[in-house]
């Protein structure tokens, strides 16, 4: 046998009785057979042997079972004994083992000894070497062949004299969430109560659980569960209680549980419902959750991400948890079987500008207010998202209606019941505030599309840039279409189908890019970043729709011109969010570059150089020619700058007259009888651009009568830092 030193003590066949010394009794009372050649070999032994530490490198208990002595099966049924690997592996957090057969001794003519090392690699102490361990295999008569002479002891040996294998962890505390400029979004100075009760010390178990019920909130079966899983002798942290149940209710607990407290820190979010879409909330493991989390060394009571940043960044957040693998003995000794440190959790540094944000909060809110009355009652939510051009960075990611992320945390600390109330209201509220609809809202793009027909026409060469085309009010290749202006606006050259929105010119564009490839649209869609994520990292976003002939015939549906003629003007099988719209404006201000959006600045630990900064990630370059985006770019400029342009008379006595913003305005319908969605999407200055803003209300109207003022105060706001409602100094001076 290759790598295996054997040693025997002969003393079977020498025809003395073997040594005091070198007998165990076993914990078997079965009438051993006499060896025969045919059953009893030293290469049996090795091979049962090796076949039970297999099956245990495999996980396969019901295998490692079959292989125990008879005595021990009598004493230990399957499932405990599958139960007590199982508890072991989930306590050690195991994720494998291997091992080695160092040497084996025939210790009596009926028990083998084989020494052996097994090495664990586990989550949460590493891995580790446990040596010079002893497999006994004895020849047991009822299976005729050798067999595991099995005890807990076999697991690790300070469990065969009753030992509890215990994992303490040392979990490290949750870091923050910064904005840009260092102001706290997430933290963990709350506080919270740990109740901790020694069980054996409890003088009336029943009063004491009930006690405790009721200040925790929480039934008396779990906190039974608590006490059984720990040594009654032991300190147990039975859960937590908020400061001001503390002072309610810590007499009686100290009466009736003999209990001690402790303070623990919880998370807090300072900066509340401003910027809950993006930080998100921090919870308990969900049940499907539970299995990954124990297996990353937290517990199921631990607090981790699961919304927003909270849940995208939740591993840097949290840290790595370590601890100390123990076996607890009867007595109250412990015997360390392996210990590691934790790794420090590390803080976030966002690129959100938190002044920036408030600002645009207060802009959505003050529109909505002023449309009470008319749009602003029926209307359910609207995003406004602002991000450098020419890095990716957000900047300002607003979703309206927000909620309260205090609330949903386990410990709130704006109190129990507050946080009750909150959280039923946003599960019952229709508008759902916890949808961030700026990555997850789909919507028909409306006239902000039109300038991807204009780009596929020029970049293509299906137009001349002076392509000219006469708009008369009405278009009727297919259905009679009408124009948004009674009478149409006349001839109109490429660059000026943009400024006015002018539907029939585009109706015309789709019909003729459609005539030249039914693809052509659909594909400079896609180039331009539609129809797919824009690869933020940090948040959950949607896809959206872009169809061509091929997508439509999966689907069942078969391809026709007035499907391009449709999406020309953002409309019928169109889907975006505003994310993506933003990122493809952004490309068009910066010369044709997809960056990827980001909201992730900085990451580290405070006082040490950071593990991660931003740097810009330019996905894709859209492979527009440079004339045909400085022609767009131009077009756009005119639609807030010249008379006609579709948000002129919004721009016009505006300071940004002096850099410029260059936009478009869109109405797209919704289905059925409601309002259209507004939207304006803007770049600034039109020299040397710095950033792109986007807003998009739901159901609420005409984007230039809705969307457009919106996004003229947030640039003011941005470029000029005037704020209409504190600011009138600025204001008289724009008027």
């Amino acid at each position: 046998m290759i790598g295996v030193i054997v040693v025997l003590l002969m003393v079977a066949a020498c025809g003395s009785a073997p040594s005091a010394s070198t007998v165990q009794i076993l914990p078997t009372a079965a009438v051993l057979p006499s060896p025969t050649p045919g059953t009893f070999t030293l290469d049996s032994a090795e091979r049962v042997a090796r076949r039970f530490l297999e099956a245990w490198r495999s996980s396969d208990y019901a295998a490692m079972y079959q292989l125990i002595t008879f005595t021990a099966r009598e004493a230990t049924p399957l499932d405990v004994f599958t139960t007590t690997y199982e508890n072991a592996q989930r306590t050690m957090t195991l994720q494998a083992l291997d091992y080695t057969i160092t040497s084996q001794m025939l210790d009596a003519s009926e028990i083998m000894n084989f020494s052996y090392d097994v090495t664990f690699t586990t989550d949460l102490v590493g891995t580790f070497a446990d040596t010079n361990r002893t497999l006994r295999l004895v020849f047991d008569a009822q299976m005729a062949d050798w067999r595991v002479a099995w005890s807990p002891g076999t697991i690790f040996a300070a469990m065969g004299t009753g030992g509890q294998l215990r994992l303490e962890p040392r979990v490290p505390s949750r870091s923050n969430i910064y904005d840009s400029d260092g102001q706290v979004l997430a933290d963990q100075n709350a506080r919270m109560i740990v109740v901790n009760v020694i069980e054996e010390n409890i003088p009336a178990l029943e009063t004491c659980l009930s006690r405790l019920s009721e200040a925790m909130n929480k039934p008396v079966a779990d906190i039974r569960s608590i006490l059984d899983s720990r040594a009654d002798n032991w300190l147990t942290d039975v859960g937590t209680i908020e400061p001001v149940t503390y002072v309610q209710t810590h007499q009686q607990l100290e009466q009736d549980c003999n209990a001690t407290f402790n303070d623990r820190p919880a998370r807090r979010y300072p900066d509340g419902a401003a910027t809950a879409n993006i930080v998100g909330y921090v919870g308990f493991p969900s049940e499907a959750q539970v299995a990954s989390v124990e297996a990353a060394g937290f517990s199921q009571d631990s607090i981790i991400g699961q919304s927003g940043i909270e849940a995208g960044w939740d591993e840097t957040l949290r840290g790595k948890p370590g601890g100390r693998l123990i076996v607890a003995q009867p007595g109250g000794g412990q015997v360390v079987i392996a210990e590691a440190a934790s790794r420090p959790s590390e803080s976030l540094w966002l690129t959100i500008d938190t002044d920036l944000q408030h600002f645009v909060v207060r802009a959505i809110d003050r529109a909505y207010a002023n449309a009470s009355a008319g749009w602003g009652g029926s209307s359910k939510g609207a995003s406004a998202i602002v991000m450098d051009v020419n890095t990716g960075a957000i900047l300002s990611m607003v979703s309206y209606p927000t909620f309260d992320n205090n609330a949903f945390t386990p410990f709130p600390t704006i109190g129990r019941e507050a946080a009750n109330r909150i959280v039923e209201q946003v599960q019952e509220d229709e508008r759902r505030p916890q949808l961030n609809r700026p990555t997850l809202g789909i919507y028909p793009a409306g006239s902000t599309f039109k300038v991807v027909p204009a780009i596929a026409a020029a970049d293509s060469g299906v137009y001349a840039f002076d392509h000219r085309y006469t708009s008369i009010g009405i278009w009727n290749r297919d259905i009679p279409r009408t124009d948004w202006q009674a009478g149409g606006h006349g001839t109109l050259t490429l660059p000026q189908f943009l400024k006015y929105s002018c539907n029939s010119c585009f109706y015309e564009t789709g019909y003729d890019l459609d005539q030249v490839d039914p693809f052509l649209l659909p594909s400079y869609a896609r180039r331009l970043g539609l129809g797919e994520v824009t690869g933020l990292r940090d948040l959950p976003e949607s896809a959206g729709t872009i169809i061509d002939p091929d997508s439509l015939a999966e689907l069942g549906g078969s391809w026709r011109f007035s499907d391009a003629v449709n999406m020309a003007i953002g409309q019928g099988e169109v889907e975006v969010t505003p994310l993506q719209m933003l990122r493809m404006y952004a490309a068009i201000a910066n010369g044709g570059t997809l960056y990827r959006p980001q909201l992730v600045q900085q990451v580290g630990i405070l006082g040490e150089s950071p593990s991660y900064q931003l740097t810009p990630d330019p996905m894709r370059d859209t492979g527009i020619q440079p004339a045909v985006l400085e022609m767009v770019r131009n077009a756009l400029c005119t639609v807030t700058t010249e008379q006609g342009g579709t948000a002129e008379h919004i721009f016009r006595n505006s300071p940004m007259q002096d850099i410029v913003a260059c936009g478009k305005t869109g109405t797209a319908q919704a289905t059925g009888d409601v309002l259209p969605h507004a939207w304006f999407v803007a770049y600034a200055p039109k020299d040397n651009p710095q950033i792109a803003v986007i807003v998009m209300v739901e159901n609420s109207g005409d984007g230039s009568a809705v969307a457009a003022p919106i996004t003229r105060e947030i640039l003011e706001y941005y470029f000029f830092d005037i704020d209409p409602h504190t600011n009138n100094a600025a204001i008289a001076q724009s008027q």
